[in-house]
């Protein structure tokens, strides 16, 4: 029998957690269970109001993947869920991860967490602008950070506070908060901003996806800003072959990194940062910190 944990008052049966998430540490469910519910304030916090999407992986980061947005079959009832509108003009439902029980019920289903960049207050109404620094090989997140730097410097010049947190992955997210805007407008002028990092930094930064382009570059990604896509939420784990965690660095260690494993960071190391720094993307959660898009921004 799976165990009975109650969480909330809410009963939620935990399986297989011996089972080996990830080989490369012998990291079991258990201890993602675990390193959820240790790490569920800041999580929650980034996580409240925004539907969310899963990249289910049960089997560990080398066997099947599979994205969804979907409510999941067997989804309990508790789990509060939101319609969402889709350009097709049929809405479907996704799941808000509003509490503890919540969030335990899905790292459960052994889950990377996607939100979009606005509430479901206000469907496709911004109040987050995220640029994702992806490196094409054999650049690595150093180049990210030179990439970032521009940015932050770019985007300060338009009045814009810059918050930056490592991908989890290869790369960099920054996230400024903003004044609520059409996903339309803060897309338009996320990639105006990607173009302009190109004609600066010409032997470093692409802002189109071909693949043919990408190889000791950065691509700035502009397009999560669109309301359709999601971006990983910060202090989620990744599919990755190390427990790897989206985790908010400061832009002292932005500046400093001139080795990759700098800014690598496992779900192990994050009760230690969080000690250190706290929530380093805590000003994101204040619309006091929110400020307005520029007005040329088309």
């Amino acid at each position: 029998m799976s165990p009975i944990t109650v969480v909330e008052g809410r009963r939620l049966s935990l399986t297989n957690l011996d089972k080996v998430i990830y080989p490369e540490t012998g990291t079991t469910k258990g201890e993602v269970l675990h390193y959820c519910t240790t790490t569920a304030d800041p999580l929650l916090a980034h996580l409240r109001d925004r539907p969310v999407s899963f990249l289910r992986y049960p089997d560990g980061p080398d066997g099947q993947r599979f994205f969804t947005k979907n409510v999941p079959p067997g989804t309990p009832s508790w789990v509060k869920t939101c319609e969402v509108p889709h350009t097709s003009g049929e809405a479907t439902r996704q799941v808000l991860i509003q509490d503890l029980s919540s969030l335990v019920w899905a790292a459960n289903l052994v889950v990377e967490l996607h939100a979009p960049q606005w509430t479901d207050d206000v469907p496709g109404s911004a109040d987050r602008l995220v640029f994702d620094l992806d490196p094409g090989e054999p650049a690595t997140i150093v180049e990210c950070c030179t990439a970032a730097q521009w940015l932050r410097d770019r985007l300060s010049a338009d009045g814009l506070p810059v918050y930056a947190k490592t991908s989890g992955s290869k790369g960099l997210h920054l996230i400024v908060p903003i004044e609520h805007t059409p996903s339309e407008r803060a897309t338009a002028y996320a990639r105006a901003l990607a173009i302009e990092a190109r004609a600066a930094l010409p032997d470093l930064v692409v802002h189109r996806m071909t693949k043919a382009l990408r190889p000791g570059k950065v691509f700035i990604d502009f397009s999560q800003n669109a309301a359709a896509k999601t971006t990983a939420v910060a202090y989620t784990l990744r599919a990755r072959a190390m427990p790897t965690v989206s985790t908010p660095v400061t832009w002292d260690e932005v500046a400093a990194c001139t080795e990759p494993g700098q800014l690598s960071f496992l779900f192990s190391d994050i009760a230690a940062r969080r000690e250190r720094h706290g929530d380093l993307l805590a000003p994101l959660l204040d619309p006091g910190h929110a400020a307005p898009l520029p007005k040329s921004a088309s």
